[in-house]
């Protein structure tokens, strides 16, 4: 998940087989007349098409039944005050490994809202539009403007802060904050944390990137004041991870660390933007 800043899973998006194989029609005889329909598939049309089934789906943790996360998370939905407001591009939803719907799981229904869509107004999202206009609202995305979360001082005596978070990939995240006049209209922050991502079966750009999940446990446990919320919420995270590399998965370094140590092994860009960037990662440049 990724979010930029921020950053975002289940095994049960199994494959539909409807199609039909194409048999070509048989030979022609000496007459030139072909035996069978005209249209060369003889009685193939006729047989039963086997539908694949799709596998019984966990409630809570949207997981394949067979592959349940439900151990990992928390008894019962954990007691926070911050809401949530994940603005996810519409990509994520057909990911396999997804870290929003674990996130969800570990938090109270009315605490972690899922908005799907590239643009955002106010028209169209009227409660989004006017959650950004609550001085409560913090928007996480990393940049010159943003506060570091960790240092901001927070007014205990008001209401209970909203925190936009953005889940998609980094070009996504970051075309998502640009083209969205209402993203400007809270106070940005970013993360000020070192930790690197426990999300080992994605790709990330820098060591410094983390998942939505990984992200919100962390802007949670600094909200609320509460660091073992942290640990709570990464739980079913590492629990996916064990599982899926014990069943062949391999562990994914990012792009700065392959760089940095001669293993990227696919073709440079050509787009000099983005070479001069991928030059900046091996640089230990901050980016």
């Amino acid at each position: 998940t990724a979010s930029l800043g921020l950053s975002t899973l289940s095994l049960d998006n199994t494959s539909r087989s409807n199609s039909e194989d194409c048999v070509s029609g048989p030979t022609p005889c000496e007459g030139g007349e072909e035996e069978g329909d005209g249209d060369g598939f003889g009685g193939l049309l006729d047989l039963p098409v086997e539908r694949a089934e799709r596998r019984p789906t966990c409630l809570r943790c949207s997981r394949p039944q067979k592959v349940c996360l439900c151990p990992f998370l928390p008894v019962q939905p954990l007691d926070v005050s911050t809401c949530l407001y994940i603005v996810q591009h519409p990509a994520e939803e057909s990911r396999v490994l997804r870290t929003v719907p674990l996130l969800a799981a570990c938090l109270p229904p009315g605490k972690c809202k899922v908005l799907v869509g590239r643009r955002f107004n106010e028209d169209r999202y009227p409660e989004l539009a006017s959650v950004c206009q609550n001085p409560a609202t913090l928007i996480l995305y990393p940049g010159a403007d943003a506060e570091n979360l960790e240092e901001l001082d927070l007014d205990s005596s008001s209401a209970a802060y909203n925190i936009i978070i953005i889940d998609g990939t980094w070009s996504q995240a970051k075309d998502m904050f640009y083209r969205n006049p209402l993203f400007r209209l809270p106070k940005q922050v970013q993360l000020k944390t070192t930790l690197s991502s426990q999300y080992v079966i994605r790709t990330q750009p820098t060591n410094a990137c983390l998942s939505t999940l990984e992200c919100a446990a962390i802007t949670l446990s600094v909200m609320e004041k509460n660091d073992s919320l942290q640990e709570v919420i990464l739980r079913p995270l590492q629990a996916l991870c064990s599982f899926q590399l014990e069943h062949g998965a391999q562990v994914h370094h990012s792009k700065e660390h392959l760089l940095r140590n001669g293993l990227y092994d696919k073709p440079m860009p050509k787009n000099k933007r983005k070479l001069k960037r991928m030059e900046r990662l091996v640089s230990n440049e901050k980016i």
